[in-house]
């Protein structure tokens, strides 16, 4: 009989954890929504910004684009991991955490030896990874996703772009999960600054604009602007990733627990039916010995 109580304090907290993780698969959903619609908004202006940069740079030098894209030996380098503030998403912080990793051991392998490469992170998981490399961890911005507007993100840029500027990274990466759907998001390794001027192709057409005041006066205020939404859409697309990462752990989590309980009560039936069965036997045994 203890055995069989086990098994039923088992299946009752079982139960509990699915509950659990239901709710917060509901509350994941809800968000995602509005998380969702967020990106979606905003990438058909970050494209067409790029859209204009592109076609009014192409006939720009170097020195006239500004300091934002001025191309230095990448000595010094800044990476921005953007991961979430809490856990149970799956792998959606230890992909950030690992691709962050290997950019440190792989690509800028010469620059971490020489202690020229630093991290400041945006999400409190990612902060507590790094934050034990204090060689390299130079500070977070966990308090970014309490008030996810421009404004805020655009406080952070423009420190990354005075940091920049000054000549104290000659090269910043942002690392983060782009939203795809609900269960997928794909991992991206972007460079901030200094800012590329987008490929072009043979296909897309050059567009006449007519310019006030100027080309050079308009492409330099277009330039900030760009980096800050860079950086603003990155951050909504790992909100959303966060969001949707988390509604499918907690959907398989939900999942899991429901055939754990199958198996819990078909376990607990088995052992109660052999429970039951042993009491008849003894009682028979004891009416034939009666007889006897």
């Amino acid at each position: 009989m203890a055995n069989l109580k086990e098994v039923r304090l088992r299946i009752t907290s079982v139960v509990s954890t699915q509950q659990i993780t239901k709710a917060m698969k509901m509350v994941s959903a809800a968000k995602l929504r509005r998380a969702q619609d967020a990106v979606t908004q905003m990438r058909p202006y970050a494209n067409k910004l790029r859209d204009i940069l592109e076609n009014l740079s192409g006939s720009l030098s170097a020195s006239e684009g500004g300091p934002y894209t001025k191309v230095r030996a990448a000595n010094k380098i800044l990476l921005v991991p953007v991961s979430s503030n809490r856990g149970l998403a799956g792998a959606f912080n230890s992909n950030i955490i690992k691709a962050t990793s290997r950019l440190l051991r792989e690509d800028y392998a010469k620059q971490y030896k020489e202690g020229n490469v630093k991290v400041l992170a945006i999400g409190k998981k990612g902060a507590d990874y790094f934050s034990k490399m204090p060689a390299i961890f130079t500070g977070h911005h966990n308090e970014l996703f309490a008030g996810l507007t421009f404004e805020n993100a655009s406080i952070i840029t423009e420190k990354i772009m005075k940091e920049f500027a000054e000549g104290n990274f000659d090269k910043v990466v942002i690392v983060y999960n782009q939203f795809k759907n609900a269960a997928v998001q794909n991992v991206m390794v972007e460079q901030l600054l200094p800012l590329a001027p987008p490929q072009q192709t043979e296909k897309k057409k050059s567009v006449e604009y007519i310019l006030e005041p100027s080309k050079e006066e308009i492409v330099l205020e277009l330039i900030p602007k760009a980096i800050k939404v860079q950086l603003y859409k990155a951050v909504l697309d790992s909100h959303a990733s966060e969001h949707g990462a988390r509604m499918t752990a907690m959907s398989k989590a939900t999942d899991n627990a429901g055939e754990l309980i199958k198996d819990l009560r078909l376990q607990y039936n088995k052992a109660r039916q052999a429970a039951i069965t042993n009491e008849i036997l003894e009682i028979v045994a004891g009416a034939e010995a009666l007889k006897g």
